[in-house]
């Protein structure tokens, strides 16, 4: 990747969300903003109209990535449920792939009161059987479990470094909101932010830093973890430090907005991290 790239999480609310691709683009492309991530939620779907649009904005320049359904737990009670999940995870993967997408991203399971390393083995089994499918299918694209905010979702920052160490495709989504609200409010310094990006350096190689995907937004959260998303300039999530440390760490990749106010925020980001 040759820069660091500011991405709304779905659409720009400019564009009322019914638009279309087209519209959602040149909202982007107005406002200086590098790309958007298109946000399967509720399920893996994507037009040829839309298909068409998102693969004319890659050509030209902007940088999209896709988030998985919600309706992922990969360590499911229910053997069905787990089979479900994969394919989610497949499908996302394929229609981000069938556009020119970077990169996926999905909250990968919860641990359903089974001990850590229990659900670790599950994810990992899981994982394999995924990039397995897709390489069977000729799709190359990084699969990023994404790290989770609250304390009964699987995903810190050490179990998804320890996936990425197993898995060629696969580097972390690094949801520094989501840990700030894990972590009932730690993980909000410069030193904080520089001690992640020097882990995943070390431990990973430094072409995960090369490659990157972080989420952003302010963050309500409680001992439990996350609550919702905030405004920016409404939470005490400290970007500024945060978009210091992207830059004195030479990240490149995507940030990808998912405040409330997706592309004032972004926007935000973006004009701060350039005044640096």
């Amino acid at each position: 990747m040759e820069k660091l790239n500011f991405i709304t999480a779905g659409m720009p609310l400019a564009t009322d969300g019914k638009v279309g691709y087209d519209s959602a683009f040149e909202v982007l492309r107005s406002r200086n903003l590098d790309g958007l991530e298109m946000e399967f939620v509720h399920g893996v779907r994507l037009s040829p109209k839309s298909t068409s649009a998102v693969k004319s904005a890659i050509e030209s320049g902007f940088l999209v990535t896709a988030h998985g359904p919600y309706y992922i737990n990969l360590n499911s009670d229910d053997e069905e449920k787990i089979v479900a999940s994969k394919k989610r995870i497949i499908d996302t993967a394929k229609a981000a792939y069938s556009v020119g997408g970077y990169s996926i991203t999905f909250h990968a399971a919860f641990y359903m009161k089974k001990d850590a390393q229990t659900v670790y083995n599950q994810v990992e089994k899981s994982i394999a059987e995924i990039l397995l499918a897709l390489e069977q299918e000729g799709i190359d694209i990084w699969v990023r479990p994404e790290t989770t905010g609250k304390k009964t979702q699987w995903g810190d920052l050490d179990e998804i470094i320890r996936l990425s160490k197993v898995f060629d495709k696969v580097l972390p989504c690094v949801d520094f909101s989501h840990l700030h609200a894990r972590h009932n409010g730690i993980y909000n310094t410069y030193d904080e932010f520089a001690k992640i990006f020097d882990t995943i350096g070390t431990e990973i190689g430094s072409y995960a830093l090369e490659n990157f995907h972080a989420h952003v937004a302010g963050i309500a959260y409680g001992e439990k973890g996350e609550k919702n998303h905030l405004i920016l300039e409404e939470s005490d999530m400290n970007y500024k430090d945060l978009m210091k440390a992207f830059k004195n760490f030479g990240i490149k990749g995507a940030v990808v907005c998912e405040s409330p106010n997706i592309e004032e925020d972004c926007s935000l980001l973006k004009n701060y991290y350039e005044s640096l």
